[in-house]
């Protein structure tokens, strides 16, 4: 992985919340490549019950600064970052007032998700891919874990469709059984479109539910990788169906190989030398 550079995209990321496949892999995964010679760089919603002063995050003024639209309303960006401890890793966190100051990720104190779930997804994508720009940093992949940023493979085909940082960026999506019940908010379609998203971009969002915003991730990913051992079969069918580089499901302790093979040969199609 010499030289290459991977953003990490993801919904949630260990020590800032607790351990599960997607926040364990949103580490391990940049940590190898980081250890191998790579460069990377971490980005995640700076949640409410993420304590800041216990993980020393402090806002970046010269990233902040910029308004997002969405659904026809201004709202401010905020980036913070962090180092893990013990590594030589820094993570950005999108942070917004409205959107990520309550103090849970994505559900109220009855279990319910949040209302705006919706948007806060869409202003997650759009924050990362502003300050990946505002950085002007050329990822050679971006790889995405977890449901709330699952966007990002859609905006950056569509709406960032002819930005020159991305141009050669191959996107890989992780697919982890991390589902929800029910659907965000059945407007989403409609603030989408607000983004001049056309209708075929966005048809598979029409009830947006946990499939139909994974289904619409691995359409406009380069790749996939299946996170869990044990996918939605529906999910595990449409994967299939994809005619693009896939990986099975790797566990924690042998994904190594596996992945920067993947990702060097299958994603980059480059030459692997034999050791």
């Amino acid at each position: 992985m010499k030289e290459k550079r991977v953003l990490y995209v993801s919904s949630e990321v260990i020590p800032y919340l607790p351990e599960t496949e997607t926040s364990s892999m949103s580490y391990f995964a940049p940590k190898m490549v980081n250890d191998r010679g790579g460069q990377i760089r971490i980005f995640m919603p700076r949640f409410g019950n993420i304590n800041e002063r216990r993980h020393q995050l402090h806002e970046v003024i010269r990233l902040s600064g910029m308004n997002l639209i969405i659904n026809d309303l201004d709202m401010p960006l905020i980036i913070k970052v962090a180092s893990i401890p013990k590594e030589r890793m820094q993570v950005y966190f999108i942070d917004n007032e409205d959107y990520f100051k309550r103090k849970a990720t994505l559900t109220d104190e009855n279990g319910e998700l949040f209302e705006d779930n919706d948007e806060r997804a869409i202003f997650f994508a759009k924050g990362v891919i502003e300050t990946v720009k505002k950085l002007n940093w050329n990822p050679d992949i971006i790889h995405v874990h977890g449901w709330m940023a699952s966007l990002l493979p859609l905006y950056l085909k569509n709406y960032y469709g002819n930005d020159p940082l991305f141009e050669d960026s191959k996107i890989v999506t992780s697919v982890y059984n991390d589902s929800f019940e029910g659907t965000l908010d059945e407007d989403m379609i409609d603030k989408l479109k607000f983004d001049a998203l056309d209708d075929d971009a966005v048809s598979d969002l029409a009830t947006p539910d946990y499939i139909s915003l994974m289904k619409s991730a691995i359409t406009y990913s380069d790749a996939i990788i299946t996170g869990s051992e044990d996918l939605n079969e529906e999910l595990t069918a449409f994967i299939e169906s994809q005619d693009k580089p896939k990986l099975e499901y790797q566990s924690p302790e042998n994904f190594a190989d596996a992945y920067e093979n993947f990702y060097l040969s299958d994603v980059l199609k480059e030459e692997i030398e034999e050791a």
